[in-house]
């Protein structure tokens, strides 16, 4: 097939235009968006680890909601995650771990023998003693810690190739509601390296609320800090194991 010349010359400025207006959208964005494959893919959680150990701010699904995400040993990270929300800097942020054997080196509890293996992983943020190790930057008002493990491979993934926590706190400004797809949490995207899209997460207001927050640093009892998704089933687990409210 031939093309004159005038027909060469228009399909080359709409090629350019559109060149430019993708140039011009993933300038505005900012971030990259990785869309996740069903199965935890390598090379995708490289990328994801590789931008985190470069102090990034990256935004990753969970078990519950959308979350941003930076390397808890990083200061500047945890300063950027406080700004790119407009947290108040009294409200502590969580760390998400690979699994429950980490906790020891970052927190220090009393715990009956195996409750947190039946706890996590899960929708439960389990709040205990920090260690020292742990980044003084993080939360310095108070001498606790949140601790997740959310039931989602690639997060879990994620945090055991990064070699230590992940500092981990809902994607939305701060009192915004919950985000449950990458859409959502749109005016993020400029503030983020990159994005990693796990899709819609659910579709209901209950599914908005997040992990459920549990304190259990005073041994043989628990306090209740946020009710959450998984409020009921944590609760039962926690008086199975013969914890007492207060």
């Amino acid at each position: 097939m031939i093309f004159s010349s005038r027909v060469l010359l228009k399909l080359f400025e709409s090629s350019s235009h559109l060149f430019k207006l993708q140039n011009k959208m993933s300038t505005t964005t900012g971030a990259r968006i990785m869309k996740l494959c069903e199965k935890v893919v390598s090379d995708q959680v490289d990328q994801a680890v590789s931008s985190l150990l470069r102090g990034n701010i990256i935004a990753v699904p969970t078990d519950t909601i959308y979350g941003i995400a930076g390397l808890v040993q990083n200061s500047e990270a945890i300063k950027r995650m406080y700004n790119i929300k407009r947290r108040d800097e009294a409200k502590p942020i969580a760390i998400s771990v690979s699994s429950v054997a980490e906790f020891s080196k970052w927190s220090t509890s009393d715990l009956p023998e195996g409750l947190l293996d039946a706890l996590l992983p899960g929708p439960v943020t389990v709040v205990l003693e920090r260690s020292e190790d742990l980044n003084p930057d993080l939360n310095p008002g108070t001498a606790l810690v949140g601790i997740r493990i959310p039931d989602h491979p690639f997060i879990i993934e994620l945090a055991r190739r990064c070699g230590g926590p992940i500092a981990l706190t809902s994607a939305n400004i701060s009192a915004s509601r919950s985000t449950l797809n990458i859409q959502e949490f749109q005016e993020l995207w400029p503030q983020l390296d990159l994005i990693c899209d796990g899709g819609q997460l659910g579709d209901t207001e209950f599914s908005r609320q997040g992990s459920t927050v549990v304190d259990l640093s005073v041994k043989g009892t628990y306090h209740l800090v946020r009710d959450g998704s998984a409020k009921k089933e944590t609760v039962q687990l926690l008086e199975k194991y013969k914890l007492e409210a207060r």
